[in-house]
């Protein structure tokens, strides 16, 4: 089974986008004056649009080898394979070896290629919704909205919203044939 991993940074302060006022008017976002941060880990199953999402306070080789534990647990049984980028928390010796441990086979992204990771259309889409434009109370209640609308999307929505049900996706060339890919 191939799972899609990826991690993004939730900040308290809102990712400011497009938006419209009147004309001459400044359309007004309030912010707290303070930042707080949060890393939401997720993983996509890119045969079935399952997906699992994991909040942590950092995005270290410790909070990466915690999410690779979990989500070995609810695959437990199955063969994964993890495609991912060359981030120092996944290239780190005791992550490897971990998953190593775990039977989870680790297929690395060309450097500098987050357009080929379907995860960050799904990061991009949520934060439109989600985060976009406003500040929450708390770092940790936007992330709990955030995950809640990642988990609301069906399957396949979550497929075709990030790109894997497009007939021109980068891998149904390449990898259909060993990973049950949906062409």
């Amino acid at each position: 089974m191939l799972l899609a991993e990826d991690e993004t940074d939730l900040l308290l302060f809102p990712p400011l986008r497009a938006t419209w006022s009147p004309r001459g008017q400044t359309t007004e976002v309030s912010l707290s004056g303070w930042n707080a941060r949060r890393v939401v880990f997720g993983v996509m199953n890119l045969a079935t649009g399952h997906r699992l999402f994991q909040a942590r306070l950092h995005q270290r080789a410790e909070d990466f080898q915690a999410f690779l534990k979990w989500v070995h647990g609810q695959y437990r049984g199955w063969h994964v394979t993890l495609l991912l980028d060359g981030d120092r928390s996944h290239t780190a010796e005791s992550s490897q070896a971990l998953a190593d441990r775990l039977g989870m086979r680790l297929l690395w992204l060309p450097i500098r290629s987050p357009e080929l990771n379907p995860m960050d259309t799904l990061w991009g889409q949520a934060k439109d919704v989600v985060s976009a434009n406003k500040q929450y109370a708390s770092v940790d209640q936007q992330v709990d909205l955030f995950i809640s609308y990642l988990y609301s999307l069906s399957n396949n929505e979550a497929l075709q919203t990030s790109g894997v049900l497009s007939g021109r996706f980068w891998l149904h060339r390449t990898l259909s044939k060993n990973f049950c890919i949906p062409a």
